[in-house]
């Protein structure tokens, strides 16, 4: 069998503080790529510099520039790209050293059309830690046959990219979940590659995080995305409410909050467990008060930027065609969605 040509690609703006991580990870896989492009969308720092220093020392890069936004750029990457076979990442990342090896394996070996990869919080505080382990499932919580690829870790034949036109520019968010999505609509085969990891830092804030939902909730709320989901939330909450107000009378009501919180925290603190097993019980009780707080402000962030997202669609003729065009995707509430969905420009 002929081995397709593979070119790396991904889209960044302003990422002088992190590209170089990248770039070196990228030269460091067990399976080289053929070429890497990396599209510049009007960066105002120095990360254009660094990458042509790579360049000129030799490394089998392309820079180009264009794009407004995440998919525009990731689409302009993919135009010079000279690959039959596309492996996409993002900027704010590390690879592991086999993630080229490991995410184009299924489509090397003739298995499959597209690759989603997955990734790993790395954090650098207690905050951070606790966010991940919140947030960012392990690869054995995932059902494999609802994993949609997300646009920091996956690769596809160029072919498929082709047939869908390219990632949907008019998005400025959820553009990789749309994307995977038309490629199902399509028939194309689908493969999940848990081995094949890139690594991120998560949000350092709670006002980083909060500001970083607002939006992917916006963006959701823009595409029609996800209804049900947030449906459900803005009942949970209601709910919530009015068993707080008849607590004043029915005390029982209280321990039904409680169980509640309990769901709510079990999961993230069993996965702090798996990824600090030695934290101090100090760090652990502050990690377990952390769960909820970040909880309830990514709910919160998510139940604002929702209903933004749907007010600009109605407002927008444009961006009515292009979800009546995505909606006739499978069914959205069938498909596995975490919540880091993508980092970069």
């Amino acid at each position: 069998m002929d081995v397709p040509s593979i070119s790396l690609v991904c889209t960044v703006r302003d990422e002088a503080d992190n590209i170089a991580e990248l770039i070196d990870s990228m030269l460091a896989q067990s399976l080289l790529p053929d070429e890497i492009v990396i599209n510049d969308c009007q960066s105002r720092d120095a990360t254009p510099q660094i990458v042509a220093r790579y360049i000129a020392r030799g490394a089998p890069i392309r820079l180009v520039q264009g794009g407004h936004n995440i998919p525009s750029g990731r689409n302009n990457a993919i135009r010079h790209a000279r690959g039959a076979l596309i492996a996409c990442t993002d900027a704010g990342l590390r690879l592991d050293p086999h993630w080229l090896e490991r995410i184009t394996a299924p489509i090397r070996r003739g298995d499959a059309d597209v690759v989603g990869g997955f990734f790993r919080p790395a954090p650098r505080s207690l905050f951070e830690l606790v966010l991940g382990a919140t947030n960012y499932r392990e690869a054995e919580e995932i059902d494999p046959a609802r994993f949609l690829p997300f646009g920091k870790s996956c690769a596809f034949r160029r072919e498929a990219w082709e047939r869908v036109g390219g990632y949907p520019e008019w998005a400025n968010h959820c553009e990789d979940v749309l994307f995977a999505l038309a490629l199902k609509r399509l028939g194309f085969r689908f493969a999940f590659a848990p081995d094949a990891l890139v690594f991120f830092r998560p949000r350092s804030s709670l006002a980083a995080f909060a500001r970083q939902y607002y939006f992917y909730a916006r963006g959701d709320g823009v595409a029609g995305l996800w209804t049900l989901r947030h449906a459900v939330r803005y009942t949970t909450y209601i709910t919530a409410a009015m068993l707080l107000l008849a607590s004043r009378r029915h005390s029982w009501t209280l321990a039904l909050i409680a169980a509640g919180v309990c769901a709510y925290v079990r999961d993230p603190l069993w996965r702090l467990r798996q990824r600090a097993p030695a934290l101090d019980a100090v760090s652990m009780v502050r990690a377990a008060l952390l769960i909820p707080v970040i909880r309830l402000v990514g709910d919160v962030a998510k139940m604002i930027g929702y209903p933004v997202g749907v007010i600009q669609r109605l407002r927008s003729a444009s961006l009515r065609s292009n979800v009546a065009h995505y909606r006739k995707s499978a069914t959205l509430q069938q498909h596995d969605l975490t919540d880091e969905r993508h980092t970069g420009a």
